[in-house]
């Protein structure tokens, strides 16, 4: 089976990744009928429904197996079509034609299609602007629309405490819809970033530390929660890191301080590094407050977080096509 060098894989990848970044910024999010990550919920909802019905025990047993059978389908099919792809191109250039072009372009698109619908820029973006511009209109308008971003119940908040909480959505988001499958894309190509997707979703359905909605997922939800905890380590403080750069940089000391007051050890990094930047505390109530010392925050702070994030977006525009080129240089050396 041919395939082309490692160099032009990563090559083509790269354009794949910023094909899927561009499909992402014009058209946003496709049906939920036609989202492969809403097919992965339908699956773990299935899943889920026997887990959590069943003991301890078997509960984390089946939760486990479940897990694990998704991962390895969703990353198999998207190995497949990676896979697919290269074969394809290896063929034009061996031998030029219409057919093998054709058929090459068909499956970038469809890679770069599949690869947009791991990430959400774009959807999250215009969310946190609606929350904004929904607590402009009346603070009852604004807890509404938050309740669309955030799990929490928002009914009782203040102004300021949705405004917090979608900053904090934002920080958080960044990394599990942004930041976090692009890393995974430049190590592991389009499974690494399926792969993601498939743990980050599994955990928000399945990975509560205890009662839920009448449902006790502590036992069936601990593999998915723990998996997804090891998969976003590396990418959390990488977000840090890169909203601390785009901010003008950030004492690390500080940093880490502030983000080991939330309970997850990696919701807390981007989070922290969003209320440093932005001067203002972040608080959930009855469970941390980031940068207590900050102010409040208004309107021209979620502009600005917005904006903050958006230039870590830019930043991966950039540097995530070079790291794919210089990885495989460095396999190929």
């Amino acid at each position: 089976m041919m395939t082309p060098s490692a160099v032009m894989a990563a090559l083509v990848m790269a354009l794949v990744l910023l094909l899927a970044l561009w499909i992402d910024r014009l058209f946003g999010e496709p049906r939920p009928r036609l989202h492969p990550v809403v097919w992965m919920g339908g699956y773990l909802k299935a899943c889920g429904s026997v887990a959590v019905r069943s003991p301890p025990a078997a509960a984390f047993v089946l939760g486990s197996l479940a897990w694990c059978l998704g991962a390895v389908v969703t990353g198999a099919l998207a190995w497949g079509l990676q896979c697919g792809l290269l074969v394809v191109l290896a063929r034009v250039f061996a031998s030029p034609g219409f057919g093998p072009l054709a058929a090459a372009v068909l499956l970038a698109a469809l890679a770069a299609w599949l690869l947009k619908c791991m990430l959400s820029w774009r959807m999250l973006r215009s969310e946190v602007e609606a929350v904004e511009a929904a607590l402009q209109q009346s603070l009852p308008a604004g807890r509404e629309r938050l309740s669309w971003l955030v799990s929490r119940d928002t009914s009782h908040l203040s102004e300021s405490e949705v405004r917090e909480s979608a900053i904090e959505s934002l920080a958080e988001n960044l990394n599990d819809s942004v930041v976090a499958p692009i890393f995974w894309c430049v190590l592991l190509g389009l499974p690494g970033a399926a792969v993601y997707r498939f743990a980050n979703t599994a955990d928000a359905m399945w990975g509560y530390p205890g009662v839920y909605k009448g449902q006790n997922w502590a036992w069936a939800g601990k593999w998915a929660a723990r998996a997804d905890d090891v998969l976003s380590w590396l990418p959390a403080r990488l977000t840090a890191a890169l909203l601390a750069l785009t901010a003008g940089g950030l004492a690390f000391k500080t940093l880490r301080r502030e983000s080991g007051k939330t309970p997850s050890p990696n919701s807390g990094w981007p989070m922290a590094a969003m209320a440093l930047a932005l001067g203002v505390c972040l608080r959930k109530p009855g469970a941390y407050a980031l940068n207590a010392a900050g102010r409040a925050p208004d309107a021209a702070d979620t502009v600005l977080a917005l904006n903050l994030a958006s230039k870590v977006v830019l930043a991966l525009v950039v540097s995530a096509p070079i790291a794919m080129i210089m990885i495989a240089i460095g396999v190929a050396g």
